[in-house]
């Protein structure tokens, strides 16, 4: 039998281990693999409740968070960190997924070695390089490195071709945030159950761009709604930056009908998106589960790289201007016809089955 080739996975953040964890399971099942998982632990507390969520095991971990990272470190940390774990693995594929700064490193570092690089989620632009910020630049310099480039739908694939990328390195696989939602729907319980009263409203923001204002602002709109349309509670799940922390809980702590609340285990945000009427959010990956899930997604950014949710209708962008939150969210509370074409608009992010295709593609391409 010929020799298993080592797939080094190499993240960090809790989006990239929800996204990559169908893939590494998928893998994991291929005789020709030996999938190895390197985190970074750019985010470690969320981090590491999404890989006991999966049950998945590091074999190494870079630890590099620290209070108050700046892009600078991280990017520092993880070069000098992962370098020796490359040399001990010598690893004939690295499989990063998404835009975050562990993503970018880790790319550069395989390039590097003149190790192949599959990029998991290629292809989305926002057009503006700091918008996300550094995320946008970050997943361009990516795909320019990338030997694989699986691409999540047929628009970031058009994206790519624009970009000249090699039309024969691009698949088009659907989204692995669709796997892992069918998958932890279908066989892991949530560990918290939530029971709010109403109709409930769930906000997740945290976005760097926010953060000089924007979350401030979001949090005006979110009180300025709870004066407009009684009988909904406003779950808002914080994000562990200190930053996004003492805005959000200076601003919104103690008011009638707002619940704050610390991220949730995986399994559990699933129920609880489930169960929610309504989702604002600046987050990409929960713009894909509303869709999956047939729950009107408002994006609390000015520009989004999902734009097939938009161009669906399963998703409206509304910034984070108060009165433009607030009138938005009103009027879906409120007019039953215009929340039902939001709810049944179709999902643009695949079936479920992007991780199958990516296994597929990498063992016909390196066996």
């Amino acid at each position: 039998m010929a020799e298993r080739l080592k797939a080094l996975f190499f993240f960090g953040t809790r989006p990239e281990a929800i996204k990559l964890a169908p893939v590494i399971r998928r893998l994991s099942e291929s005789p020709r693999f030996e999938p190895i998982v390197c985190v970074s632990g750019q985010h470690r507390s969320l981090l590491d409740q999404a890989l006991s969520v999966f049950s998945i095991t590091p074999d190494h971990d870079l630890s590099v968070m620290i209070p108050n990272q700046s892009l600078f470190y991280v990017t520092r940390a993880i070069l000098e960190r992962f370098e020796p774990i490359l040399n001990r693995e010598r690893p004939d594929l690295l499989i990063v997924q998404g835009d975050a700064q562990t993503a970018f490193v880790g790319a550069l570092a395989a390039y590097y070695f003149r190790v192949p690089v599959a990029h998991v989620e290629a292809g989305l632009r926002t057009g503006d390089p700091y918008a996300p910020y550094p995320e946008e630049m970050n997943r361009r310099l990516i795909d320019r490195i990338a030997t694989f480039l699986f691409a999540p739908t047929q628009t970031a694939r058009e994206n790519l071709m624009r970009e000249g990328a090699d039309e024969e390195a691009i698949v088009v696989t659907g989204n692995t945030e669709i796997d892992a939602l069918r998958y932890v729907r279908e066989n892991i319980p949530p560990r918290v159950r939530f029971d709010f009263p109403g109709r409930v409203v769930l906000v997740t923001a945290h976005r760097r761009e926010s953060l000089s204002g924007g979350i401030a602002r979001i949090c005006d709109g979110l009180r300025r709604l709870t004066g407009l349309v009684p009988g909904i509670t406003i779950v808002y799940s914080i994000h562990p930056n200190p930053r996004v922390q003492r805005v959000v809980r200076k601003e919104l702590s103690g008011r009638d009908r707002i619940v704050l609340i610390d991220p949730p285990d995986y399994a559990s945000f699933v129920h609880l998106l489930s169960s929610s009427y309504l989702v604002l959010t600046d987050s990409g990956g929960i713009q894909e589960l509303g869709a999956a899930l047939h729950i009107p997604v408002l994006v609390l950014r000015e520009r989004t790289e999902r734009v097939e949710g938009i161009e669906t209708g399963a998703a409206r962008l509304v910034g984070t201007d108060p009165g433009r939150i607030a009138a938005e969210a009103q009027r879906l509370l409120e007019d039953a016809e215009e929340y039902a074409r939001m709810r049944e608009a179709e999902n643009p992010y695949g079936d479920g089955r992007a991780a199958e295709r990516i296994v597929t593609t990498l063992e016909r391409s390196l066996l």
